[in-house]
């Protein structure tokens, strides 16, 4: 039983109801009143030179109120590079450049407008392939770098390179070596909502956009500049969110999509509306980063490691997202997955014709351990040791400092290891084969927030009403995770209410206080911090004003179920005060006085160094997870029999939905290692619908049995860490070791799919039929 009475309790989302009963807004159900609808045309070709562009019969088109051009429009320069724009002229890149952009008075006569306007293009080679774009003579994707300056390669000038400890020293040590290669592909992220915006300008030229972002602020910034470059400098942007349909990172960068829609909405006068379709949404929105993943790792005769060397090759795409700053979160596994003293890290982004990526879930750890725990039981295999027993003896402990200085507070990865471990009676359930095996796979990410720009802060405002209820103001973007629903369940554990007393009160950036946004499995972390520290200053405020009537010092009171009580004579009803009516007291007294705080909440992490070194994060979240697998020899088809998910989560907030986490993020873990995968052919997707791009469904039963283990960390919150992105992390290693088990074949390319399985079947029993003969 919890010793908390708000914490630590299974209750349901608070907007749960208006989910589920159709009352909540999304971006899709909003529309203003003389709304226009914009649509964009995008390239015939993935590389091409654009000779001319006749947008005349759109225009003359009835309904249509503007058509725009990268020829009639300001320069506006976007992404993480600035390496994009818009609108494009001069040359597209790959088949989701936006050539024209139209809006009119409905959708169908914006699409109608679209095939009007004739596009001349001059076809150029294009390059696909990201070792072959690093070649000389390799056709190049952008002639000048973001600063106008020549290019002489598709290679992007980023410093991905961490070198900690002695390789030399560690690779001598080494008595069991193993090297290979992991390939890893673009899926989508499937968000139930399809992207989409309204863009309105005021009178005084100031913006609102009606937004699905997870980083209004930073958002804000980005408008903001882009209202500069068209030449409304100091003109203001406003973000209003709408209820969000799943994020999983989809929407942690601002979108071509939304410029357009700012740019036709300033040329109309008009507040201007673009949605996706869902095969839009597979087609022209960044996927995950694919990468190609060479791994080395080496331990001693007892079977502690030495050593471990990561090269990738990360196809960038035409363009710059965040998918090329993947890196610097995948060498948290890399560094600090179990305890190797040697690290050699490098990476490289290269520019391709083909799609580009941005962030996903795990943010690049899923990729990375993918590799790297698949390369652990090969090289456990080598040294004649089981898999769980090499993962012991090398785990993680509370308290060590790892080689990129992260430094680990808490950490239950050994009981996360046993825990599963047990579920799966490993050691009698192990090496069967015969179509049956199991394996496991471990994680480390960020628990504690993560510096990876130079605030991570969080802003909270609280307001007390006369009836004891209280308006949480926050920065915080709810994305389906249930922030809102800890963050009053800490703010009322703190001020000794119940947690229908809160309300949360998020998603105006006119309204809310600074956030960095909704990233890196933050927000449980950093805004209920932030709640803990402004409830404390409330309740300061209470217990002040309520001692002056139970002559006691407030040092002396405290607030439990909405009663002011003296805790040393807490049965007492003469001395206890209703916490409603001591609010109206305060209101309606002479000089009275509103009960109001605000805090800012930065936590002590540090920003990475010129190395690449520092403690990103507070916290580190751990887990592990281990599956057991039927595989069938003569379809490949992979069945999962049991699947333990155990995770560090320091302390659950909300087990239930926490749980929730936990389920989720393993049938999407179970995706990216089986089935998901967008096809792309000459940069374009292929696959642009839910019959051909096999996400699972309620239909792919998957026994996910959550362990929650708590290490309570004092930096968190009530001692929490978190937890949104890591249940989605070690999938597909546990599958892909639990699957060689079972059948003696290493996939080592996702998704694992029952053709790949089969050809190494038929290809491990050609090779024992010749070794026999």
């Amino acid at each position: 039983m919890t010793e908390f009475a708000n914490v630590g309790r299974r209750i349901p989302k608070v907007d749960a109801r208006e989910k589920v009963t159709g009352r909540a807004s999304y971006i899709n159900d909003l529309k203003l009143p003389g709304m226009l609808y914009g649509k964009i045309l995008y390239s015939k070709y993935p590389h091409a030179r654009i000779k001319h562009i006749d947008i005349s019969k759109a225009e003359s088109l009835p309904g249509v109120r503007a058509v725009l051009t990268g020829y009639n429009i300001p320069e506006i320069r976007v992404g993480f590079m600035k390496d994009n724009t818009p609108l494009k002229k001069g040359k597209v890149r790959n088949w989701k450049d936006e050539v024209a952009a139209v809006a009119a008075i409905d959708p169908d006569i914006a699409e109608a407008a679209l095939d009007l306007i004739e596009v001349e293009y001059e076809e150029l080679p294009g390059v696909f392939d990201p070792v072959e774009a690093m070649q000389d003579g390799a056709p190049l994707i952008h002639e000048l770098d973001p600063k106008g300056r020549p290019a002489t390669s598709n290679i992007l000038k980023l410093p991905w390179n961490l070198q900690c400890g002695d390789m030399e020293t560690g690779k001598t040590a080494a008595v069991y070596t193993v090297s290979d290669q992991y390939r890893v592909t673009w899926v989508a992220h499937c968000c139930m909502g399809l992207s989409g915006c309204i863009a309105q300008f005021d009178l005084n030229n100031n913006l609102t956009m009606y937004s699905i972002t997870q980083i209004p602020f930073l958002a804000q910034n980005d408008f903001n500049s882009a209202l500069a470059a068209m030449g409304l400098k100091g003109k203001n942007t406003r973000i209003i969110n709408t209820v969000i349909g799943g994020g999983f990172g989809s929407k942690l960068d601002t979108h071509i999509y939304e410029y357009i829609a700012i740019l036709l909405s300033f040329k109309t006068r008009k507040p201007v509306k673009i949605m996706f379709t869902r095969a839009e949404e597979f087609q022209y929105q960044p996927p995950r980063q694919p990468a190609i993943i060479d791994v080395t790792q080496g331990c001693d005769k007892n079977g502690k490691l030495t050593f471990r060397e990561v090269a990738m090759l990360l196809d960038n795409g035409a363009y710059t997202s965040w998918g090329a700053t993947t890196p610097s979160v995948m060498m948290v596994p890399i560094s600090s997955l179990y305890r190797v003293p040697n690290i050699s890290y490098t990476a490289k982004s290269v520019y391709t014709n083909n799609i580009y990526s941005q962030a996903m879930r795990g943010y690049g750890n899923p990729q990375a351990t993918f590799a790297l725990e698949c390369n652990l039981d090969q090289l456990a295999e080598q040294a004649g040791i089981d898999p769980l027993d090499f993962r012991m003896r090398n785990v993680n402990q509370p308290g060590e400092i790892t080689p990129q200085n992260f430094k680990i507070t808490t950490c239950g990865l050994k009981e996360c290891l046993e825990k599963v471990a047990d579920g799966l009676d490993w050691t009698h359930s192990r090496g069967r084969g015969q179509g049956r095996g199991v394996g496991i796979a471990s994680l480390i990410h960020v628990g504690g927030g993560a510096r990876v720009y130079k605030s991570d802060g969080h802003g909270m405002i609280m307001k007390l009403d006369d009836f004891g209820k209280i308006s949480v103001i926050t920065g915080a973007v709810e994305i389906g995770q249930g922030s809102e629903t800890v963050l009053a369940q800490v703010t009322a554990e703190v001020l000794g209410l119940r947690t229908e007393d809160v309300n949360v009160i998020k998603g105006d950036t006119d309204i809310c206080p600074w956030d960095v946004g909704t990233h890196a499995s933050r927000q449980a972390f950093v805004s209920c911090n932030a709640a803990i520290n402004t409830a404390a200053k409330i309740k300061q405020q209470i217990l002040e004003l309520a001692s002056r009537h139970l002559g006691a010092a407030p040092n002396e009171l405290d607030i439990k179920n909405r009663m002011i009580f003296v805790t040393s004579d807490p049965d007492n009803p003469e001395r206890q005060m209703e916490l409603d009516k001591l609010l109206r007291k305060v209101h309606y007294s002479r000089q009275g006085r509103m009960i109001m705080a605000e805090y800012f909440y930065d936590p002590p992490n540090e920003m990475l160094d010129r190395e690449f070194k520092g403690n990103l994060s507070c916290c580190y979240a751990y887990g592990a997870t281990g599956v057991e697998v039927e595989v069938d020899q003569e379809t490949g088809q992979v069945k999962i029999l049991q699947y333990y998910a155990a995770h560090d989560v320091g302390r659950a907030l909300n087990p239930m939905l926490l749980e929730g986490q936990i389920y989720g993020a393993a049938v999407m873990g179970t995706g990216y290692a089986l089935s998901e995968q967008l096809i792309v052919k000459n940069g374009r997707v292929m696959n642009d619908n839910f019959l051909d791009y096999k996400m699972l469904t309620a239909m792919d039963y998957i026994p996910v049995k959550p362990i929650i283990v708590e290490p309570v960390d004092s930096v968190g919150p009530f001692g929490a860490k978190g937890v949104g992105e890591p249940g989605c992390v070690p999938s597909a290693p546990a599958i892909a070791n639990a699957i060689y088990d079972a059948v003696g074949v290493r996939i080592k390319d996702l998704p694992i799919t029952n053709e790949k399985i089969l050809t190494a079947l038929k290809a491990k029993a050609d090779k024992d039929e010749k070794s026999l003969s």
